[in-house]
């Protein structure tokens, strides 16, 4: 270090280095896995999955992830890990990816994929081993290479993904520098540092990380945050809905994006829905109780680390909560209206779900947009009703990009067997919420496209085909005659 430099400079002239020697490697592997053709490609993504679908290697990458980070629970990244993966390796066996995808013979085009090159992808600590693969088999379905960044509390697992991918693609004869991961430990400056080398940035986590890619310079995908709005009319189906919710809020201890924060329900079903919540382990709080979880969940005025994807028992157990002999769900508490300095209203990550009573459907349809308004603009919003109209003018009406009706929340928003939506763990959130995207990241936003375009019959409209209506609703001249 000379006598000007200081220690954040030399970090970051290291960080060149070291992410331009990845670089180097990222791009001769691609080079060659350009040449690939579809059924080639199918076959590294196939190979690539099954390191983590073989049962043995997921309970052990599960148990690593919970061990390393402390953030949920094995069965459920077990299941995870495996419903996505799989559902993954669904929507990808059915799409072209490799040379010519379309043709469109009436209108004179062929589009045809190409890769963008290296993909550097910010991954997160919640999701550790899941989302890695994600975005690792979207990229190789695309013919890129990809370079992971992982969360240093999910850096050792992610040591052992990339060596079973590395090893997977050896298997199938492909370029093991396909896949590669920024060394350890894992530093903001060699993060940076990638978004900046690499052609394409996926991220997914810290709204922090997603704002650093959008101003690295480098096309970059981010991701908006989660903090998901539960509608329940009088409509619904209450014993339904307290499964769905139940199961969701409970799932992975909370950890995902998609994991509903608030409940919003109509007057005319408030105790009945919230007795058959309870009838499923679910803890309402007295008002005592909910001062004391506030003050163990944000001691600083920040969410403690203490009570992240932790069960409700060792959240009740860390505020001092008497739980009464028997095993929490969901631990519930009740607000009048979303108010940002309590802080109730804000993403929680735990089974923790706070409560709204609506007055009626524009007072539900107010409530969740002062949810949104707090966080989680654009992400999505949970619906439990079997009115038709109601339920379409969600979706007319709220800043989200998802609708999700009559579903267990956390596990449809990235995609289900059972809906259309594409299976990621990567939710575009639109304007709203600052994102470039307002679908689920999926193979296509991996891609380039070229487009051949030929001659057809020429489809050149009238000028009164476009301006006629308008001309004679106002009574305007076009003053053609006189040209």
């Amino acid at each position: 270090m000379n006598a000007t430099s200081s220690p954040a400079d030399t970090e970051r002239q290291q960080a060149v280095g070291v992410v331009a020697g990845l670089m180097e490697k990222a791009r001769a592997a691609q080079a060659i896995y350009a040449g690939f053709d579809q059924g080639r490609v199918d076959e590294v993504v196939t190979a690539v999955a099954w390191t983590l679908l073989e049962p043995v290697t997921n309970r052990r990458l599960s148990e690593q992830a919970v061990a390393d980070t402390g953030l949920g629970r094995v069965e459920d990244k077990i299941i995870k890990n495996h419903r996505k993966t799989l559902g993954l390796l669904r929507d990808l066996k059915r799409a072209r990816s490799v040379g010519v995808i379309a043709e469109y013979p009436e209108k004179g085009l062929v589009e045809i994929a190409r890769p963008v090159g290296v993909v550097g992808a910010v991954v997160p600590s919640t999701n550790p081993v899941a989302t890695p693969y994600n975005k690792t088999l979207n990229a190789l379905k695309g013919g890129n290479a990809v370079i992971l960044a992982p969360s240093p509390k999910g850096d050792a697992v992610a040591e052992q993904v990339v060596a079973l991918m590395r090893g997977a693609l050896r298997q199938v004869g492909a370029p093991e520098d396909l896949v590669q991961k920024l060394p350890t430990p894992v530093s903001k400056a060699m993060t940076h540092e990638m978004m900046k080398q690499v052609d394409l940035v996926v991220v997914t986590g810290s709204q922090n990380n997603v704002r650093a890619a959008y101003t690295c310079g480098t096309p970059a995908i981010g991701v908006g945050a989660g903090n998901v709005p539960s509608i329940v009319d009088e409509t619904a189906d209450l014993g339904a809905a307290a499964d769905r919710i139940t199961a969701s809020k409970t799932f992975d201890n909370a950890t995902s994006c998609s994991s509903e924060n608030s409940l919003i329900i109509f007057s005319e079903v408030y105790d009945a829905m919230l007795e058959a919540l309870q009838a499923r382990g679910a803890r309402l709080l007295t008002r005592e109780e909910k001062e004391r979880l506030r003050s163990a969940m944000w001691p600083d005025g920040r969410l403690s680390p203490r009570v992240t994807a932790k069960s409700s028992d060792e959240i009740l157990d860390l505020a001092g909560i008497d739980r009464q002999g028997r095993s929490v769900s969901i631990i519930l508490v009740e607000e009048e209206r979303p108010d940002p300095h309590s802080k109730f209203s804000d993403e929680k990550l735990s089974p923790v779900l706070t409560v709204f009573r609506a007055a009626g459907f524009e007072d539900a349809c107010d409530l969740v947009r002062a949810v949104l308004d707090i966080k989680g603009k654009g992400h999505s919003v949970s619906v439990h009703s079997s009115n038709d109209e109601r339920i379409l003018e969600l979706g007319l009406r709220l800043p989200v990009c998802r609708v999700i009706v009559n579903q267990a929340h956390c596990f449809a928003t990235g995609g289900s067997f059972d809906n259309g939506l594409p299976f990621s763990l990567s939710m575009g959130c639109g304007t709203w919420g600052g994102n470039n995207i307002s679908d689920n990241m999926n193979y296509r936003h991996y891609l380039n496209t070229t487009r051949i375009a030929r001659t057809i019959q020429p489809d050149e409209p009238a000028l009164d085909e476009i301006f006629g209506e308008y001309w004679r609703k106002y009574h305007v001249d076009p003053g053609l005659s006189h040209g």
